[in-house]
């Protein structure tokens, strides 16, 4: 990883450019990783919906005085140009980031935590994927809580970095686990030992609010 930003330097429209070159980065990686226990297509959606993200941001510069702006590009970017089922789940996310966010005019951690809170009810809604199914909420679960968990005068990039530990220890926990989803679900235990491609896309967008991923691998152990 390349760290970009201190603690008290927090901005969306930062975090979600970091986000884009760590889709782009890892798209290898992930397309790796979902041959092995999925459509083979994380990497390649993950890095359309990053490119469109970063497309938005750039035909907006007055955006970045916005703080719900930048996550709003994200979510419209991922739920309008990104098929299959990752992308309209990391656009739910980013919305519900987004509506949290401009309610309270400031990307704090309180507000934060509602959004994570409320995008991953929207995903589990959707999704119908439970704690301990092999998905992504496996670690954006985890993440949420850390956010939640973390006092209210926490610097947003600190109480993020808390989230991306608590994800990243949920994703690791998806290589222990059988899938109850998804093509994974047919595998049986071909798919242990293997972590969750989404849970790892979870992973990588809570590191992006202090650094771009530029190997997951290094993150995986």
């Amino acid at each position: 990883m390349t760290t970009t930003t201190s603690p008290d330097a927090f901005s969306t429209d930062a975090w979600m450019r970091r986000f884009v070159q760590s889709a782009q980065a890892a798209k290898g990686g992930l397309t790796s990783l979902d041959q092995e226990v999925g459509d083979g297509d994380f990497g390649i959606n993950l890095s359309t919906g990053a490119a469109s993200t970063l497309r938005r941001l750039d035909a907006d510069p007055a955006s970045r005085d916005d703080p719900a702006a930048p996550l709003h590009a994200a979510a419209t970017a991922f739920l309008d140009d990104v098929g299959g089922t990752s992308g309209p789940l990391f656009g739910l996310l980013f919305q519900a980031l987004a509506v949290a966010v401009a309610d309270a005019g400031a990307a704090t951690t309180p507000t934060l935590a509602a959004g994570a809170g409320e995008g991953l009810a929207a995903i589990r809604r959707v999704g119908d994927a439970a704690p301990g199914d092999k998905t992504l909420v496996d670690a954006l679960g985890p993440a949420a809580e850390a956010l939640l968990a973390a006092p209210a005068d926490t610097l947003p990039g600190e109480s993020l970095e808390r989230a991306a530990d608590a994800a990243w220890a949920g994703v690791r926990e998806t290589a222990r686990l059988r899938a109850r989803m998804g093509r994974s679900s047919y595998l049986g235990s071909r798919a242990e030992g293997v972590p969750d491609p989404g849970a790892v896309g979870i992973g990588m967008l809570f590191t992006s609010a202090r650094a771009v991923v530029e190997d997951i691998s290094t993150l995986l152990d």
